[in-house]
Order: C-alpha cells, then sequence, then structure tokens
C-alpha cells in the first residue's frame, strides 16, 4: 500500500504562500503558509495535519484492538495536542498529547487505558513519529 500527497509552495518563506492536494480529494489545492504555519492566520499546516493524521490513526488502532478484546465502541472521540518548538535551532515536532474520551459498553476503565495505551504504542503513525507522545483517556 502507498499514498501519496504533493505542496506547491510559490515565494520566499514569510510572504509565499503554497497548497497541499492528496488524491483522496480532502486536501485540493488546501492553501498553507508561513502565518498558517507559526501565527494564526488561515489556512492548514503540516503539524495540523500530522495531528489530525495520529488521532485518526490511534482511534481507527483503538477500535481494532477493542473489537479484538471483544468491546464494540459506541463512540471514540480523540484530540491531538501537537507541540512544536525550537530545538538546537531547528524546529522540532517534540510531543503529542493524545485526549481520548470513549464510549464502549461493558469495559471496566483499567482495561480500556490498558487496551488505549497499547493502540497508542502501536498505531502506524504513532510508530513513524519520534516525539514523546502521551495519552489520557476516560471512559464517558
Amino acid at each position: 500500500m502507498k499514498r501519496t500527497a504533493s505542496a506547491v509552495w510559490k515565494g520566499d518563506l514569510k510572504q509565499g504562500q503554497g497548497t497541499l492536494s492528496a488524491p483522496g480529494g480532502v486536501l485540493k489545492s488546501t492553501p498553507y503558509s508561513f502565518t498558517s504555519r507559526f501565527e494564526n492566520g488561515p489556512g492548514t499546516n503540516p503539524e495540523e495535519l500530522i495531528a489530525a493524521a495520529h488521532a485518526g490513526c490511534f482511534t481507527m488502532a483503538l477500535s481494532a484492538a477493542l473489537g479484538k478484546g471483544g468491546f464494540t465502541p459506541s463512540e471514540l472521540s480523540t484530540e491531538a495536542a501537537l507541540t512544536l518548538e525550537q530545538v538546537s535551532g531547528n524546529w522540532t515536532i517534540t510531543k503529542i498529547h493524545l485526549d481520548l474520551t470513549g464510549k464502549v459498553p461493558g469495559i471496566d476503565a483499567a482495561k480500556f487505558d490498558e487496551i488505549a495505551k497499547d493502540a497508542k504504542a502501536n498505531c502506524p503513525v504513532s510508530r513513524v513519529l519520534k516525539a514523546e507522545i502521551t495519552l489520557s483517556a476516560k471512559l464517558a
């Protein structure tokens, strides 16, 4: 399996603008810029997309792991908070915190935490990132 995406950038770093695209259609010449990345300007940015990818990957991995354990979630909701900071003069993704809320009939909090921690460690996006990844999980 291979997935692709593309970026086009025009201009210098601070005044330039770019677009991101992917065949799935969600990203179709989606704008990004210095202000959307390092300030609060409109558009997306690579870090926001990594956070979304991580939240989505983890949540699907958790659903699969719960299923293997005999549990069917009625709802799983994850917010990924990514930290981008300077490390030795280079912008670096240093942390991602996953904040999970789940509605899973028939499971207790200890089992939910155990399965969630395993999903955090083993989802493909977690495994590719070098950042510290933390998790808080609660049953609703």
